[in-house]
């Protein structure tokens, strides 16, 4: 009886022990980060551009740096302006599309669309449902990194 008890002790630890390692092995997860730099803007001059993607958070970070002349212009009419910066966006994948949110109102708002492995940053403007989407930045280098975390 004695013996009994000792061998259902040993099992119901080993048990919990193997459950533990099988959540533990399970908590791992892939991530996917694409990182877009040396970013072109059609309109504006940059030292600086860059746009990271983190798929699993769902987060696009951009980081940029005016030149000079894109910053005195910007400067004359915001003084909250500055030469260096960074901006977050929520993103989101529809099909082979990475979109931003949407900024604006209902009736009109704006939202950056990006494609897996293309340089090419596209803007996506609705007014009163009419859709337009144009070239925004071309980007030197595209990088995308898998990796379990």
């Amino acid at each position: 009886m004695l013996i009994n008890m000792i061998k259902n002790k040993f099992k119901s630890k080993f048990l919990l022990l193997l459950l533990f390692l099988s959540i533990n092995l399970n908590t791992h997860s892939y991530s996917q980060i694409m990182i877009l730099s040396g970013c072109k803007n059609l309109k504006e001059g940059f030292i600086k551009n860059e746009y990271i993607l983190d798929l699993k958070k769902s987060l696009m970070k951009r980081n940029y740096i005016y030149d000079g002349k894109t910053y005195k212009k910007y400067r004359v009419t915001d003084l909250s302006v500055k030469k260096e910066n960074s901006t977050e966006r929520f993103i989101y994948e529809d099909e082979n599309l990475i979109l931003t949110d949407k900024v604006g109102y209902p009736q009109f708002f704006t939202q950056l669309v990006f494609e897996k492995n293309s340089p090419i940053i596209r803007i996506k403007t609705v007014i009163n449902n009419e859709i337009g989407i144009s070239r925004m930045s071309t980007c030197k280098k595209v990088d995308l990194f898998e990796g379990e975390s």
